[in-house]
């Protein structure tokens, strides 16, 4: 695989915020062909003549929609870029089936998930097979983490296609490889065999060491009261051994795998006991920065509320999700279809585990965060284990410390003025991509 097309989907074109992470990752990714198609831009010009679109569409094995997120969505201009694909798709004149997809956006991270399941959806419609995109803050790319989030997400999007992409945080201590344990908490209650045949496939086919714990014979005593036990002293109040099998048996781990079956559109009473007890785990996300997956006895295509709370689990917990693998019924059909699930979730869990990957938040995780920082703040004299986790981590990040920025913004607001913008033309543009194209010159 050599090219790889950016659809740049803002109108503001080569002065785009968002399309600067595909410019530095071009730089980072020298061995790959970029080209980028001005699609917000030049809508017009596209709506009257295609050709040069399809020219870059035809010889292109990667498609990345980079744009920013204007009210929930993509701009209108990207809107009628993608109209514009599908008439040609559907008309024989281009076809994209086999090729691949991602995104790019940038935002503050509101609602940027109802931005991404538009153009993931609008992909699959095309044929092109949707790996997950990349969800950047606006100044993400300013600081060093986030130019490393962009690397690591470039690098696993081609792992994903089957390129031999070079890692460069993979693990290369074959001893400490083999130290690698993953917890599967699973719930077999009523005899659930289809689940158990799912988890044990998932343990064939791990390379890594595996310690499966069935919750429905850890004698839970019941469910959460609701006390705040665990909040205030980091404990929980019952004692029946749940605490144990958490912080010695789950936590310690370096991922974890759940498994449970559907029952009335959720996880069923035993899990859902388990996973309430988790409290701690909750506010605390004790659990951050490791991999998470699913294995689910049943059909997620019509689950999409549960889809939603497994994606916001992980990621309010600070979890790379490296997927849902799901089976509902077990002819040799579907038995091969959930089989290459759990490969492909298996593949990207190695994948996760031996390059230390994690991935950047989205609206789910930095909006959950915020709700839990203002909570804890507050409610800090009450709920002290989680006041005192929160501090230590930094996770007080209130907008009002950000004295810098807030001063800035003023100075920004005092050139916004109409006959101060008319003298300065397009240098406010130049001003505002000055960060970015410092970072592209370094890079």
């Amino acid at each position: 695989m050599k090219n790889i097309l950016v659809i740049n989907g803002s109108p503001k074109g080569e002065n785009s915020i968002t399309l600067q992470t595909s410019l530095y990752l071009q730089k980072k990714f020298c061995e790959y062909n970029f080209s980028v198609l001005h699609a917000g831009k030049k809508i017009s010009l596209l709506e009257k003549d295609f050709s040069s679109a399809k020219k870059l569409l035809t010889t292109a094995d990667l498609i990345i929609f980079s744009y920013p997120v204007y009210t929930f969505l993509a701009p209108s201009q990207l809107h009628r870029f993608i109209s514009l694909l599908k008439e040609k798709s559907e008309s024989g004149e281009i076809s994209l089936t086999g090729k691949f997809a991602t995104q790019i956006t940038t935002s503050k991270h509101f609602y940027d998930i109802t931005a991404h399941e538009y153009v993931k959806e609008n992909c699959e419609d095309l044929g092109l097979t949707y790996l997950e995109g990349l969800s950047c803050d606006m100044e993400d790319l300013t600081k060093i983490t986030g130019q490393k989030e962009a690397v690591s997400f470039l690098r696993k999007t081609l792992f994903l296609m089957g390129e031999n992409v070079s890692h460069e945080e993979k693990i290369k201590d074959e001893t400490l490889a083999k130290k690698i344990k993953v917890s599967v908490v699973a719930d077999f209650s009523e005899g659930n065999e289809d689940l158990k045949e799912q988890v044990e496939y998932f343990i064939s086919r791990f390379p890594y060491e595996t310690e499966v714990i069935d919750i429905s014979k850890i004698g839970m005593k019941g469910g959460c009261l609701g006390c705040f036990n665990c909040a205030s002293s980091g404990e929980c109040i019952y004692k029946d051994g749940y605490e144990e099998i958490l912080r010695e048996h789950i936590i310690p781990c370096d991922a974890h795998l759940y498994a449970f079956k559907i029952k009335n559109h959720s996880m069923g009473d035993t899990f859902k006991m388990f996973d309430d007890r988790q409290f701690c785990n909750g506010h605390r996300t004790l659990s951050r920065g490791k991999p998470v997956s699913y294995i689910v006895d049943g059909n997620m295509e019509n689950e999409q509320n549960v889809k939603t709370l497994l994606e916001a689990r992980s990621q309010v917990g600070g979890q790379f999700l490296t997927g849902i693998a799901w089976g509902e019924s077990f002819t040799e059909t579907e038995k091969a279809e959930w089989k290459k699930r759990i490969d492909r979730m298996t593949s990207l869990l190695v994948y996760a585990l031996e390059n230390k990957y994690s991935q950047s938040s989205n609206f789910y995780g930095v909006g959950g965060m915020k709700i839990f920082r203002d909570l804890i703040y507050l409610m800090g004299g009450m709920m002290k284990a989680d006041y005192a986790f929160f501090k230590k981590e930094g996770l007080f990040d209130f907008p009002q410390k950000q004295k810098g920025t807030r001063s800035l913004m003023r100075l920004v607001g005092l050139m916004m003025k109409p006959r101060v913008m008319k003298k300065l033309g397009n240098r406010m543009t130049e001003g505002m991509l000055m960060p970015y194209r410092k970072v592209l010159d370094k890079s």
